[in-house]
């Protein structure tokens, strides 16, 4: 059999391309237009915790760039900063020659996982979550319907008072008091197609998503009443998957690429595709670059991704009914990466948020800077994850009752941020209070009334 460059069995290597595999390698066009001045170091959270050259942006260019050169083996060495990496994009942002990290990370990254394949209760982790539950709708509600009857149990509080809980990782601990109670998928409750309220305007389609579907379906709830609200008929596609943005992060391309398929055939006859996980929204709009290999499929997912839009963005690019109902709360907003540097949505969701009655916007400084959320990086590094939010937290405005985004992940980890660092607020999702501001302007003397921060 033949070895792979980095002297493990596995698919032969490119010798064109240094020590990398055959196919899928890094886009040497990515790194060519880095000079390596720097510029990305402050942007980063890995290296303004750990000031190792290794674990910045610019570190993690020369590396991968080095393994095409053959100068670095493809090996666990390599793959430990490549890993690490948030690809929270924030260096995208800062980088003065566009110079696009997140795609070279993601690339490696798949290279990574088919040199040195993940193995042990890691591998069987990883395949029971990527490929057994989060692709398949009905697993995903048997999991939702065994977490709503375990919270209902109390077996939680009981593991706690008795100290159990200690025998299990902190962090898991949080995150299970932190999570909402769970819901009924949207699929459950809303028919394929909701009609709009009043004349309709557009029809839309909107992904509901593996986690926020499980954990969040009540912002989903809430989207779909925004967008009828406003006049859009939405279709809710009964054949859509899993986005497939964890598989490519985890390095499980070719996992990616099959759900984007699938997507892209479910979407097939929407005139938009709205998203209000940023997450999804940002590789959904990057479908084209995971095909680059396929000219055929490319071009397909370049029409695709066309229609793909933030639902903030959307309803704000094409007019929304301003909203009358009068939340009384100090608000603050914390841009998801994916959202902001991915996406380049910054204004929108701070622009329909200043519209509702009541509310006082109170700018975070360092606002879109990452939580340590990054898909499923608090639970695999769940220290670097820690050590990036609590500095997170410490720049939440003092007074700010709520602290608005638009992605499930930053939700999860901010309410963690709560938790473990205060203030007292509440982590709520913009559709969130967007729709609670259309409720309440529906309730009898709405301009007399409020029910205080809760939209």
């Amino acid at each position: 059999m033949e070895k792979s460059c980095s002297g493990n069995v596995a698919a032969p290597c490119n010798q064109g391309l240094g020590n990398y595999l055959a196919g899928d390698v890094p886009d040497e066009t990515k790194w060519a237009d880095c000079v390596h001045c720097g510029l990305c170091l402050e942007a980063c959270p890995t290296y303004l915790e750990t000031g190792h050259e290794h674990q910045s942006p610019r570190g993690r260019v020369h590396l991968i760039q080095a393994v095409a050169e053959g100068k670095v083996e493809l090996n666990a060495q390599f793959m430990d900063p490549v890993f690490t990496c948030l690809d929270c994009r924030a260096c995208e942002t800062a980088c003065p020659a566009n110079v696009q990290v997140g795609g070279l990370i993601e690339e490696a990254r798949g290279q990574v996982r088919r040199a040195l394949p993940l193995t042990g209760w890691k591998g069987r982790m990883s395949r029971f979550f990527l490929h057994g539950v989060f692709p398949k709708p009905r697993r995903l509600e048997r999991l939702g319907r065994v977490l709503h009857l375990l919270r209902k149990s109390r077996l939680p509080d009981v593991a706690r008072k008795t100290g159990v809980i200690r025998w299990f990782p902190a962090h898991l601990d949080q995150l299970e008091q932190v999570t909402p109670q769970i819901g009924v998928p949207v699929r459950k409750q809303f028919p394929e197609i909701v009609p709009a309220q009043g004349e309709r305007k557009k029809r839309v389609a909107i992904l509901t998503g593996c986690v926020m579907d499980l954990v969040f379906s009540h912002v989903n709830e809430a989207t779909i009443r925004v967008l009828t609200r406003n006049g859009y008929e939405v279709h809710i596609p009964k054949e859509q998957t899993c986005c497939g943005a964890l598989h490519v992060h985890a390095g499980e391309r070719e996992a990616g690429r099959r759900l984007a398929r699938r997507n892209i055939e479910a979407f097939a006859d929407a005139e938009a595709v709205l998203v209000n996980a940023a997450g999804c929204g940002c590789a959904m709009q990057e479908y084209p670059e995971w095909f680059r290999e396929d000219p055929k499929m490319r071009e397909i997912a370049e029409d695709f991704a066309a229609k793909v839009s933030d639902v903030s963005q959307f309803l704000y690019d094409h007019g929304f009914e301003k909203p009358a109902g009068r939340i009384a709360a100090r608000v603050t907003y914390h841009d998801a990466c994916h959202l902001a540097h991915g996406q380049g949505v910054r204004d929108e969701p701070r622009k329909l948020l200043k519209e509702i009655p009541g509310l006082e916007l109170v700018e975070m400084p360092e606002a879109d800077r990452c939580c340590g959320s990054a898909g499923i990086y608090n639970l695999t590094h769940p220290e670097m994850a820690g050590a990036i939010l609590k500095q997170k937290m410490e720049y939440v405005p003092e007074g700010a009752e709520l602290i608005s985004m638009g992605n499930p992940g930053c939700m999860l980890q901010m309410a963690m941020g709560v938790l473990r660092h205060g203030p007292k607020a509440e982590v709520v999702h913009t559709m969130e209070l967007l729709d609670g501001s259309y409720r309440k302007g529906e309730e009898p003397c709405s301009e007399e009334k409020s029910d205080g921060p809760t939209p």
